[in-house]
């Protein structure tokens, strides 16, 4: 799977969206980012992974804790990506 598709199949899902607003404001452990969701912790745990191979969030471990933050530079790529996208769909539809 390329890094386009793991990023954009990351993002389909809204419980992953949801993570990655809750990092928009600073790094989180895998419990506190868990206590917001009505699933279980391997259910975050695979979303967490989800991210983490998609490249969307970094993790860190420190003792018996993993912190989780953003990783804005891929999501800068697939901003760019969809500004490119849209900008050329515009001229598509102004040449006609």
């Amino acid at each position: 799977m390329s890094n386009m598709q793991a990023t954009l199949r990351a993002l389909a899902d809204p419980i992953r969206r949801e993570i990655l607003a809750m990092l928009k404001k600073g790094r989180l452990s895998a419990g506190e980012i868990g206590e917001a969701f009505p699933v279980t912790g391997a259910a975050v745990s695979r979303h967490l992974a989800v991210l983490r191979e998609a490249g969307l969030v970094r993790d860190q471990r420190e003792g018996k804790f993993i912190y989780y933050e953003l990783n804005t530079s891929v999501l800068e790529e697939v901003m760019l990506w969809l500004v490119e996208l849209r900008g050329e769909d515009t001229e598509y539809v102004e040449a006609k």
